[in-house]
């Protein structure tokens, strides 16, 4: 007789006949109701099969002592967690949670930990050898991987210890509870009053409630021997009918708060945390108490298992929901997969468009990561096709980057020829050639493309250390002439107001020597600011003001005034001042003759009109101003081409003497 038959017989039921369940797995302690529903999955319309999944689960959990405290170990999503959070994860479980309570924790954490390991090391290696190197000098460890093999091992130096002490602990119980089994066998064959035995047997059922677990594979015999002693001593008991009325009455409403909370946690919208609650209600409904009167036992046995069958249903209803989650998650990761083997068959041929590439697929396997659990059917397989397309991915992205080694190595003798020019260059007097071809050189720098990464850094400080020199010179130099060019400015500043006070004396020749003396000292103040050139206009204006007070010709006056303004425009730094000024003056020539020939062509609709008539005079008035005007231009441009044809003779002369020195030189053989 099992001991479900006898729970069964002392109710009243007698149509259960589970299987024992006697196997022992080596280093298994726990069991959740989760590992150990599938005959009930299979069979949710056979009540009786859910009362042996619950009684086959109890008679494991008998074996592990603080099975319980479990459930209070809150089950995380350790599939969407990253190295670093479940190597805290599971340090904080070994440090402080009983060890034999965290046994699937640590599986799982485990489990996820090695396979996303695996997938960064397969990323590292796929990197260390696209740059070159050989697969079997690749070497990687990680702090990680060294904090995640310390807390492991403490664990399994912890579960060792537990499993020694409880190895020991089983023994003794088991020795206690067969005691306790031959103690209520005496008691129900020796002779005695039925009150004393009574006490003393109500005695021996609390020491049996609190003896401790046994070993598994002694589980069922203890308790069919338990049982079938406890009838035997109740059967002996119904001499004394008082004493067994108050004991079934004790056991009935017992029983009857057993079948109301299990009828509240039908109600109970967490199913997985209602069914653990119901196995507990069994346990104590088999374990902790006797049987009831007659008239109430199959009354009240066929209750307990409706409010059992409603708490299943849900629980089918709820596992039913989570197939369905999980196959979402199957899809929405074969779409990533997708995905990623769409982007390995993209054909990219630069180093950014890989580099971009390379974080769509990291983004892309975050995501697969975070997509929660898939049917364990096929998770080893989905695993599997996902390994191979980021696989596949790496296997491309290596070809193409040992494809490109050769090209880098031509980058980097393009580049250190930029080096050598740089540092050629760096010294330079000549600015303003110089400058356009250190420009041009950290232009053409960018565009080259990489280098080795041995030879990035070394070469990219040399040629960015000459350029720093050279332009930190120019910078030097510019800062020097802008203290002189300030300087210049309140020097005019203070020589304009000195101009602007002048007060001429009548005498033309007198005063024109006065105004030619300030235009002189002008001259040699120097330049100002760019932005501070508003004082040249100023100096012009006042010399305007002081020329009108002369008698003199016109055109002398826009001379004197042009030659001050020829000399601030040929010492200007910037050769392009001076060639605008040119091209403006060609222009007003251009502007000049067009005119004239106009009024010239004009005139010949007059050429028998009156050379006194008004209107033929305005025209002629109107051609002597423009000749007048064009001949002051094309003076002004004369200068310009003076100062042009002046700077031509002098390099002429300057190369020339150079070509001189460089013949009069004794050669290598002649010496």
């Amino acid at each position: 007789m099992s001991e479900q038959d006898n729970l069964q017989n002392a109710d009243g039921i007698e149509d259960i006949n589970p299987t024992e369940n006697t196997s022992k797995e080596e280093n298994k302690t726990e069991l959740t109701p989760e590992d150990n529903t599938a005959q009930a999955v299979e069979n949710e319309s056979n009540e009786d099969e859910l009362i042996k999944e619950i009684d086959d689960s109890n008679a494991e959990d008998a074996e592990g002592e603080g099975n319980s405290e479990r459930h209070t170990i809150e089950e995380k999503d350790y599939h969407s967690m990253s190295l670093d959070a479940l190597v805290i994860e599971l340090e904080k479980l070994v440090k402080n949670e009983k060890v034999q309570a965290i046994k699937k924790h640590v599986d799982d954490i485990k489990n996820e930990f090695s396979t996303k390991f695996n997938a960064l090391l397969d990323d590292k290696k796929a990197d260390f050898i696209s740059k070159g190197g050989n697969e079997i000098d690749f070497h990687y460890s990680s702090p990680l991987q060294r904090s995640f093999k310390d807390s492991y091992k403490e664990y399994r130096s912890k579960i060792s210890a537990h499993y020694k002490s409880l190895e020991k602990n089983l023994k003794e119980n088991l020795s206690n509870r067969l005691n306790i089994i031959e103690q209520i066998k005496a008691l129900t064959d020796n002779e005695g009053s039925m009150n004393s035995k009574y006490k003393e047997f109500k005695d021996l059922q609390e020491q049996w409630k609190n003896a401790g677990a046994i070993p598994r594979d002694k589980y069922n015999n203890a308790w069919n021997s338990y049982h079938f002693n406890v009838e035997r001593f109740y059967d002996l008991l119904h001499l004394d009918r008082d004493l067994r009325d108050k004991d079934f009455e004790h056991n009935l409403g017992k029983k009857i708060k057993i079948i109301e909370r299990a009828e509240e946690l039908a109600k109970d919208d967490n199913t997985n945390r209602a069914f653990r609650e119901l196995q507990a209600l069994h346990k104590l409904w088999k374990e902790d108490l006797g049987p009831v009167a007659k008239e109430h036992r199959e009354l009240i046995w066929d209750r307990f298992k409706q409010a059992t069958k409603a708490i299943n249903d849900k629980r089918q209803e709820y596992f039913s929901h989570l197939d369905e989650l999980y196959e979402k998650n199957l899809e929405l990761k074969h779409g990533i997969i997708a995905q990623i083997e769409a982007k390995t068959q993209d054909n990219v041929d630069s180093h950014k468009g890989w580099q971009n590439k390379i974080k769509e697929i990291e983004a892309l396997r975050e995501e697969f990561f975070k997509a929660g659990k898939v049917p364990i059917k096929v998770n080893e397989a989905t695993w599997a096709k996902f390994k191979e397309a980021v696989r596949n991915f790496n296997h491309k992205k290596n070809a193409y980057y040992k494809n490109l080694k050769k090209d880098q190595y031509d980058n980097l003798e393009k580049k250190l020829e930029l080096v050598k020019i740089a540092e050629a260059n760096k010294d330079n007097e000549d600015f303003e050639a110089t400058t356009p071809l250190m420009k041009k050189i950290q232009s053409d720098w960018k565009r080259i493309g990489h280098v080795p990464r041995k030879d990035s850094d070394k070469i990219w400080k040399q040629f960015k250390g000459a350029c720093n020199y050279y332009f930190d010179r120019i910078h030097t130099k510019r800062n020097e002439a802008s203290a002189e060019e300030e300087k210049a400015y309140s020097d005019k500043e203070a020589f304009l107001k000195t101009v602007k006070d002048t007060k001429l004396s009548g005498e033309q020749k007198t005063d024109l020597a006065t105004i030619k003396e300030h235009i002189a000292k002008w001259k040699t103040i120097g330049r100002v600011p760019g932005n501070k050139r508003k004082i040249e206009s100023e100096f012009n204006a006042t010399l305007d003001g002081l020329f009108k007070t002369l008698d003199m010709n016109k055109t002398e006056v826009e001379m004197i005034k042009f030659e001050n303004k020829l000399q601030d425009l040929s010492s200007a730094s910037d050769p392009r001042v001076l060639q605008n000024e040119r091209s403006f003056i060609k222009k007003k020539i251009d502007e000049s003759k067009s005119e004239i020939n106009q009024l010239q062509n004009n005139l010949l609709f007059f050429k028998h009109a009156d050379e006194k008539n008004p209107l033929v005079k305005s025209v002629h008035d109107n051609i002597k101003k423009h000749e007048d005007s064009l001949a002051v231009w094309q003076t002004k441009l004369n200068k310009i081409k003076a100062i042009y044809n002046a700077e031509a003779k002098a390099a002429a002369e300057a190369k020339a003497a150079t070509e001189a020195e460089q013949n009069s030189e004794p050669n290598e053989t002649e010496a």
